[in-house]
Formats: structure tokens, C-alpha cells, sequence
């Protein structure tokens, strides 16, 4: 937890409510519930996480936030500089992207009024 809580929004000063439950317990109710798959409701209080709507709440907030992305990239950075990673078997995906329309294209079998591939 201590390279994620730099990484953390400030909890608002005139947030609603009782005390928020602390990070580490938080991050801990998420990953067992991400590693499990049982739904948020069903996260078990006898972790001390608190509610599975408060782990639910935090994530989304953290998401937003961009923390997660960040702590990939620091991740990423700490392995490949220890030479931990293989880079021999990544791979990228570009499915997600729009290709560009060139001279090598044709009608698309699947949707004839546009160019494909």
C-alpha cells in the first residue's frame, strides 16, 4: 500500500457520513472481491474492509481518479527495470482503434457501403 497512497485523492474535508474506513482495509475488500468474483454485496465483514458498497465506492472513485492506470504504469516501470519482464512475449491490440483508410483497401465483407481490409 505504500507506493498506492501517494497515488490516493485527499479524502474531502466535508464529507457526509461516519469516518471513511481506512485505505489499506478498502484495497483489501477489493481485491477479494475482484479475485473471488462474489458480488460486492457479498463481501464478508469479518475482513474489516467495511461494506462491499463502501469498496465498490472507493473503486469507482479511485478509477476516476486514474490511480489504478498510475500504479500499472509504476508497476511496469519498477519490473522492466529489474528485468523482470519478457517483452518477447507481448503483444498489442489495436481492436480498439479505428484504422486508417489507405490506398490497400476494399469493399469490407461485412459492411459493403465502407472500405475494408
Amino acid at each position: 500500500m505504500e507506493p498506492i497512497e501517494p497515488l490516493l485523492p485527499p479524502w474531502p474535508d466535508k464529507a457526509p457520513g461516519p469516518r471513511p474506513v481506512p485505505g489499506r482495509q478498502c484495497l483489501q475488500g477489493i481485491l477479494f472481491v475482484l479475485h473471488t468474483g462474489i458480488g460486492w454485496e457479498d463481501l464478508p465483514q469479518a475482513l474489516g474492509s467495511g461494506s462491499g458498497m463502501t469498496c465498490w465506492r472507493r473503486l469507482h472513485r479511485w478509477t476516476e481518479a486514474g490511480v489504478f492506470d498510475q500504479v500499472h504504469q509504476i508497476l511496469l516501470a519498477k519490473l522492466n527495470a529489474a528485468d523482470r519482464i519478457d517483452w518477447s512475449k507481448a503483444a498489442t491490440d489495436g481492436s480498439h482503434i479505428d484504422a486508417k483508410k489507405g490506398a490497400g483497401t476494399g469493399p469490407s465483407p461485412v459492411n459493403r457501403a465502407r472500405p475494408g481490409s
